[in-house]
């Protein structure tokens, strides 16, 4: 597919990961804050995981698997989150993922950085819908995807087992059609 690209914002670079980021990401994916509402993210974030989830990242772009960017900050650069995109081809779908740094919620950051992500797989690689999923007791990222224009398409009950205990997970969606008349965040 070629080189992973760089999308930026207002306030932002999305840029590829680089093995020099591994430090910023253990210590902030790390955090309970941030592992307690992704389902995935495993707690404790070992030495080494993030070295070797970067080192993933140029084969599975490459493979059309996905896409996961560095959300840094256009002023300094600094690394504050990741967001990436799960892709189905076959079934011309992505599924949108997000973090960013606890000293940033509330800032508009993740919104932003989720908006031009969104925005990719439907300029880029003629997806028709993008969906993503956040655990009922995290509303915060619910309110994220609703800014995106994402629909709710309902709960999935007790979808995710974390940390001794079964989770209930939103399920959220937007199609190109939607994306193209306006659904998108404004």
């Amino acid at each position: 597919m070629g080189q992973i690209p760089t999308l930026t914002t207002t306030r932002l670079v999305l840029r590829p990961f680089t093995l020099d980021d591994a430090p910023t990401v253990h210590e902030n994916v790390g955090k309970w804050d941030v592992a307690r509402t992704i389902p995935n993210m495993p707690h404790p974030y070992e030495e080494g995981m993030a070295e070797e989830w970067i080192g993933t990242h140029e084969t599975r772009y490459d493979n059309g698997g996905g896409i996961s960017l560095a959300i840094t900050l256009r002023a300094d650069g600094l690394l504050i989150g990741g967001v990436g995109l799960r892709i189905n081809s076959a079934f011309r779908s992505a599924e949108i993922g997000y973090w960013v740094s606890p000293s940033r919620w509330g800032q508009g950051y993740c919104t932003e950085a989720a908006c031009e992500t969104i925005r990719y797989p439907f300029v880029a690689l003629d997806l028709n819908r993008v969906e993503a999923h956040h655990m009922t007791k995290n509303p915060a990222s619910g309110r994220v995807m609703q800014k995106l224009g994402m629909l709710p398409e309902g709960i999935l009950r007790q979808a995710v087992y974390k940390s001794g205990d079964f989770e209930d997970v939103a399920l959220y969606a937007i199609l190109r059609e939607d994306h193209v008349a306006g659904g998108r965040a404004r």
